[in-house]
């Protein structure tokens, strides 16, 4: 999950005629963006199409996924100045190219792609060619927000999860079902827990063993006991971003076992029990990425995951929106409803 902020005026509106692009198609001089211009306002604008550097590329975007991460954003944090740029935060874009700077020699335009860019919410971004990645017929027609599936592949990597394994996902929501099913394709014994009734049927249909409902906090510390002979499990992964939940994730790793935040902490410090923490002697993992080559690493990973059918994140992308509805879409990510793992805004 990635978020960059901006403070960046619109621009003005300018003569709507079309003009050639960088080694590309001719393109309109505008487009539609939304622009977040307050905490809770958001406003479809039409701004100029961006140009393309020497390395990069002008993607005309399909779409883009809802991240959990532009909901601080969007609800407003004394940190936050507004108005942000146009598109900014959307960060799961994709679409075709349609243009490319004069150094881009292994990108054409025409090619679906997917890429690693952060004002995506738009009808068209620009990317750097090296974060850019193509789209195989095998995915024709299918939305694919690769930075979060991104996520899931760098986080599994990061978990070190193995065949014969107990390994406990606190969190069912799109990155929990997704570890669900790479965990048990390595062969570990998956241990579910969700509030969401909905999300425990869909990580049971990703190959989860057991499904513990998360109501009662010693309750479930029990059921994971009972389940691993009291040991705990060999790896924990917080997929959910709050204290109750990290509280939790540190009770249920065995001695010596992986405590691994995948969640979104977004919301103030956190408290730990380092005393627990230090006692058992566990390996900490935060594994969120921050370099942008281990994340188009495992953009491409998910591709071929994708491709080749180890991965199927169809199910889990419930809902769709047009980008004049990225409010509703953001106010459905903030509350969860029965049914829902993530929006996806599909560009008119």
């Amino acid at each position: 999950m990635r978020i960059e902020t901006a403070t960046v005026a619109p621009p003005k509106p300018t003569q709507h005629t079309d003009m050639p692009s960088p080694r590309g198609e001719l393109l309109p001089a505008m487009m539609q963006a939304a622009v977040f211009v307050n905490p809770g306002q958001i406003e479809l604008q039409a701004v100029s199409i961006p140009t393309p550097g020497p390395d990069e590329v002008l993607v005309k975007l399909e779409g883009c996924g809802v991240c959990a991460s532009n909901l601080p954003v969007w609800e407003g944090r004394e940190w936050f100045h507004y108005p942000l740029a146009p598109g900014n935060p959307g960060h799961e874009g994709w679409g075709r190219i349609a243009a490319v700077g004069s150094n881009v020699r292994t990108l054409a335009v025409g090619e679906r792609v997917a890429m690693l860019s952060y004002q995506a919410y738009a009808q068209y971004d620009v990317a750097a060619a090296a974060a850019t990645i193509k789209l195989p017929s095998a995915l024709a027609g299918q939305p694919f927000p690769a930075e979060p599936l991104a996520c899931a592949m760098n986080v599994f990597v990061r978990s070190q999860i193995e065949a014969g394994q107990r390994v406990a996902i606190i969190g069912i929501g799109f990155l929990g079902a997704l570890l669900t099913t790479l965990a048990t394709q390595a062969g570990a014994e998956v241990i579910a827990i969700s509030r969401r009734p909905f999300a425990l049927e869909i990580a049971r249909h990703y190959g989860a063993a057991h499904t513990i409902l998360m109501e009662d906090h010693w309750q479930i510390i029990e059921q994971v006991k009972g389940l691993t002979e009291g040991a705990g499990c060999d790896c924990v992964i917080e997929a959910v971003g709050k204290q109750w939940p990290l509280d939790l994730a540190a009770e249920l790793t065995r001695i010596r076992g992986r405590l691994v935040i995948a969640g979104y902490h977004q919301d103030g410090p956190r408290q730990v029990n380092m005393q627990l923490w230090n006692w058992r002697g566990l390996d900490v993992i935060n594994a969120h990425e921050r370099e942008d080559a281990v994340y188009v690493a495992g953009m491409r990973a998910a591709v071929v995951a994708v491709a080749t059918g180890q991965l199927d994140p169809t199910p889990l992308c419930t809902h769709k929106f047009s980008l004049s509805a990225l409010d509703a879409a953001l106010q459905m990510a903030a509350t969860r409803p029965d049914g829902f793992f993530k929006a996806l805004v599909l560009m008119e």
